[in-house]
């Protein structure tokens, strides 16, 4: 419930930063009348991601299991990579997305009625579907060893509840939070997310027969953690480990977080730290 919580404050806070700052540029520039179209997008993008979501849950349900575990197992690695190419784009565009959102708006206005909301719903629908698809990948994982599904949904229904709380109280200017710092910390406990939802994808196509060794088990320590308890479940809720882990869903694991983790991290220490002024230049000493 705690990763699916932060999936909901992290993506929802995105898409209600994007949303504060179009609002704000349309009052500031005295363009209140354009601010339906905003909405318009808004509402669009939410319905679309409703629907992504709706068919996720309830589309492949009459299918084979192997086709759902073919389908299941393709659909966490798509969304690991969309996960993790928005970690990385985020973390970099955190300072400069108010400034490429005005410059869309300004182009969108002056174009036709529904251009703007097409700035809109790009902006919101992608992160709306990128919450849809991690969410159900993290539902699946869950659904396997309890019936209580509802506990994802809950904590990223609560999640976004919180971003959208945060977003409102930033347009009104009554917190200030320090995004760079927001998204590096939030990125580094997502990336050992993902990495649970790529090794479980993984075993999803072990056991569709699509990818081999699902009997060749890196450990198995069922013994020791009982799968009923408490911590048992927080740590397959929260990094979706397995008491019985394959070796190639270890390998999976290792060679998606420690790369991943470490140009992240890089990235991170990069942009923290302040650009060396450049050295005076040497006297020119001019020959006579």
């Amino acid at each position: 419930m705690l990763a699916n919580y932060l999936i909901g404050l992290r993506e929802g806070l995105e898409a209600a930063l994007v949303v504060s700052i179009l609002v704000a540029y349309l009052v500031k520039t005295d363009r209140r009348h354009l601010l339906p179209r905003i909405w318009i997008g808004v509402g669009i993008a939410v319905v679309v991601a409703l629907g992504f979501g709706f068919a996720l849950f309830y589309g492949p349900r009459s299918l084979t299991f192997e086709a759902q575990e073919a389908i299941g197992g393709t659909l966490s690695i798509v969304a690991v990579a969309l996960v993790t190419w928005m970690i990385f784009w985020m973390a970099r565009a955190a300072r400069s997305l108010s400034g490429e959102l005005r410059g869309q708006i300004d182009s969108a206005a002056e174009g036709s009625w529904w251009a703007l909301v097409l700035v809109a719903v790009l902006a919101v629908g992608r992160e709306g579907l990128e919450t849809a698809l991690f969410l159900w990948s993290a539902t699946e994982a869950v659904s396997r060893h309890t019936d209580a599904t509802w506990q994802p949904l809950l904590g990223a229904a609560l999640g976004i509840a919180t971003a959208v709380v945060l977003g409102y109280l930033l347009y009104r200017g009554a917190i200030r939070i320090n995004l760079s710092t927001f998204f590096t910390w939030t990125g580094a406990f997502l990336i050992l997310v993902a990495g649970g939802v790529l090794s479980y994808g993984v075993h999803d196509l072990q056991e569709a027969g699509v990818l081999p060794g699902l009997h060749h088990l890196a450990w198995d320590v069922s013994d020791t953690i009982d799968p009923t308890t408490w911590y048992a479940t927080l740590l397959k809720g929260v990094f979706n480990f397995s008491p019985e882990t394959t070796v190639l869903e270890a390998t999976v694991w290792v060679l998606y977080v420690v790369p991943v983790m470490t140009l992240f991290l890089l990235g991170a220490r990069r942009r923290r730290t302040p650009p060396r002024a450049a050295a005076p230049a040497a006297p020119t000493t001019v020959s006579h």
